[in-house]
This record gives structure tokens, sequence and C-alpha cells, in this order.
């Protein structure tokens, strides 16, 4: 019996320190997670006296909406560890049907044109807390966050 109670001792202090470490791994990989079935939104002032700024709502499977700061593109993101592509279907001629054209300055026109050719020139994501950044070499990293909603 005597020579049961270290081995135990040491049985269980392993365990535990394999829970420990398996739990802290775990914690890690989960933050690195790419947060599909969420929606993003663009981390930017907004233009004008409008109060929309873009938003990324991102399916599961990765099939996008993309709500620039006019109009609105279908999408597809491809996540394989820290890689990203970002594929998009061209801007449409006309504005949504909830929006007027007084809606969309030439500045906003402009900003739909400059996002859409970041998010495709897009090749590396990382998560910081409620933080999503999608980046490319030389490029200006965009900045999400996790919507509340």
């Amino acid at each position: 019996m005597m020579f049961m109670r270290p081995f135990a001792r040491r049985s269980m202090m392993a365990a535990a320190l394999s829970l420990l470490t398996l739990g802290l791994g775990g914690g890690a990989a989960l933050a690195q997670q790419f947060p599909f079935d969420q929606v993003l939104v663009l981390d930017a002032p907004r233009i004008g006296q409008v109060k929309r700024v873009p938003v990324l709502t991102i399916g599961a499977d990765g099939r996008t909406t993309v709500d620039l700061w006019c109009k609105t593109v279908p999408a597809l993101f491809e996540v394989n560890g820290a890689e990203i592509r970002v594929q998009t279907a061209p801007l449409p001629e006309a504005l949504p049907l909830y929006m007027s054209t007084g809606q969309c300055s030439p500045e906003r026109m402009q900003a739909d044109i400059e996002l859409l050719d970041q998010l495709t020139q897009a090749s590396e994501w990382q998560r910081q807390g409620d933080r999503v950044i999608l980046s490319a070499p030389g490029g200006t990293p965009l900045r999400f966050r996790l919507s509340s909603h």
C-alpha cells in the first residue's frame, strides 16, 4: 500500500499537468479560430452624415455578404490556418433598394471600390479578442470587430 501512494500521487500530478496544458493550449487555439457564422463591423469612422459602415456577415461555410459603404456584394472567405483568401463578386451598378442616391456620395462610392480591392488582396488574418485583422503584404490592415448584436 505504501508503494502505491507515491505512484498514485505522481499519476494524479501528471494528469493535472496534462489537463492544465490542454486547457491552456485549447484556449490559445480557440482564440485563433476564424469567426465563421459571425458578423464583423469595420473599425473605421463613418464617411459623411450616413451612419452606415461596412459589415461582413460570414456564414459557417464561408459564404459572406459584404455590406460596403454604399453597395452590397456576395463573397467567399476561405481560411487555412493564418492564411485567408477572399473572393468577391464585382460591384453591382445599382444601389441597394433601401439606399437613396443622396446617401452615396462620390467619396463613399470610391471607398466601396477601395475596400473591395483591399478585401480581395487580403492574404493573412489574425484574431485578437473580439477583433479580426485582415492584411496583405504592403497593404493597410483592415480591422474588424465582432458585432455584439
